[in-house]
């Protein structure tokens, strides 16, 4: 069976009007914000890192084979995430975590997915406290006791990608950032529980939302999970909110998703730096993020970035 032949044409609930979707909304990056769309076609990226994929319109269905790849790519992403939240302590600065990130994964036989993605300069990006997403690791920025460190990595591995992000707790940190780190987490399981054939990208959103809002925390907005496989990042958009202005997708065995709720402690609105790549809240309020990609399998689903076994 071809590649086109496994497109999948994704079934859309009809109370969605799509119709007053965007059209480069349902065929661009979906992690990338709104807002950010132009900035980003700015940018005069260097020569990736991984060869150049033609993007496919519809949803891409993976085969067995490509499963198992995807498996061990998501196996080196996580590898990376649990060695990190193991070392990473106060005084490090979070270009010595993308440089360890960086040798692990090429180690292990996989590119980073990140590095030169878009012209982004680091194989992991690093968020501090009310950084959102999409930090730039830096030998400046001193990793401090009480921070809230994302740290968002991907792997390439024979022609497939695994993306996932860890919250870090960096010593002992207030309890209200306790609370904003574990009600994310909490939030991503909530989301991934509703990953089954039949179901809907709303059902995930709505779980994930209803819980975020029930602990007094908001959801990010500009920024959504997505598919992931061939490409880092592939559709549909994986949203984490109730929306009529993205596709509502009928979930099928074989996709893999990214989801990838962001909380922040206050308000959901978020602005980019004038370095255009890091974004941050508006209300300074601290952000915590966690990630997996998950594959929808016959009966339920399997994340495939577990680092409960690495």
């Amino acid at each position: 069976m071809s590649t086109k032949d496994r497109v999948y044409m994704a079934e859309v609930k009809p109370l969605l009007n799509t119709s007053r979707v965007p059209i480069k909304y349902l065929l661009s990056t979906p992690e990338i914000s709104r807002p950010s769309m132009k900035i980003l076609s700015k940018i005069f990226a260097p020569k990736p890192t991984t060869p150049p994929r033609k993007k496919k319109r519809g949803i891409e269905i993976k085969t067995a084979p490509e499963i198992a790849t995807m498996r061990q790519a998501s196996k080196i992403v996580a590898t990376v995430l649990k060695e990190i939240s193991q070392m990473v302590k106060p005084g490090m600065t979070t270009a010595d975590l993308d440089a360890y990130a960086e040798k692990r994964i090429r180690e292990m036989g996989a590119t980073p997915s990140f590095l030169g993605y878009h012209g982004f300069p680091g194989s992991i990006c690093a968020s501090i406290n009310q950084e959102v997403v999409h930090g730039i690791p830096s030998a400046r920025q001193v990793i401090r006791k009480g921070d809230l460190l994302k740290v968002d990595t991907g792997a390439f591995f024979e022609g497939f990608h695994g993306d996932s992000c860890v919250t870090i707790a960096i010593g002992q940190v207030k309890p209200a950032a306790a609370k904003l780190m574990t009600t994310a987490e909490t939030a991503l399981y909530t989301g991934i529980e509703q990953v089954a054939p039949g179901k809907y990208l709303l059902d995930i959103a709505g779980a994930i939302e209803d819980y975020v809002l029930s602990q007094g925390f908001s959801v990010v907005e500009d920024y959504t999970g997505h598919g992931v496989g061939r490409n880092l990042h592939e559709e549909p958009a994986v949203f984490n909110f109730r929306t009529r202005q993205l596709p509502n997708v009928k979930l099928v065995p074989g996709m893999t998703l990214a989801i990838e709720p962001i909380v922040n402690a206050g308000s959901k609105f978020t602005r980019v730096l004038k370095d255009q790549w890091t974004v941050v809240t508006t209300d300074n309020a601290l952000s915590a993020q966690f990630e997996h990609t998950v594959l929808v399998t016959e009966t339920g689903y399997e994340i495939l970035t577990d680092r409960t076994f690495v």
